[in-house]
């Protein structure tokens, strides 16, 4: 009986910790910034497109990214890695908006194109953007594969002889 209550016990102890543990979990602060630009908060996002004409919104994600979370309604897309490769692309009559999932890859890009003489108004995260309200954000969705898209008939054809 005394093993019993002393199982019973260390449960109820284990079921405490795990439940401190998911706490702290889900009210871990995001990733430290450590970088120069400043990262946007969904309404000064909000704010930057709403006035288009003069904002180039630069997301640093990759397709499959984009696909998963979404981006913003107009944007340019160049990855991460290409950036410094597709710099004579960007417009520097234009205020750049960095995006990517929670602004880290964002960040570093806005301080890259800073540095090249670039005008950014800051950084952003899509997801973080979302979390806060946001409503601009939009979901693309993959086209389906062209075997399903006409039935097949395109296969089919294509083995005929």
């Amino acid at each position: 009986m005394k093993t019993l209550h002393t199982l019973a016990l260390a449960t109820l102890l284990g079921l405490g910790t795990l439940a401190q543990a998911q706490t702290s979990a889900a009210s871990a602060p995001a990733a430290e910034w450590k970088y120069k630009t400043q990262r946007l908060k969904a309404a000064e996002v909000d704010a930057l497109l709403a006035q288009p004409e003069k904002l180039l919104v630069l997301d640093l994600r990759r397709p499959d990214e984009l696909i998963k979370y979404g981006s913003f309604p107009v944007y340019l897309n160049i990855q991460n890695k290409d950036l410094e490769k597709y710099l004579a692309y960007l417009p520097k009559d234009r205020v750049i908006l960095t995006v990517s999932n929670h602004a880290q890859r964002a960040g570093n890009a806005a301080d890259i194109l800073t540095a090249k003489g670039y005008k950014v108004a800051g950084a952003t995260g899509s997801e973080d953007y979302e979390q806060e309200g946001g409503k601009a954000v939009t979901h693309i969705q993959p086209p389906a594969p062209r075997a399903q898209a006409d039935g097949g008939a395109n296969v089919a054809a294509a083995r005929q002889p």
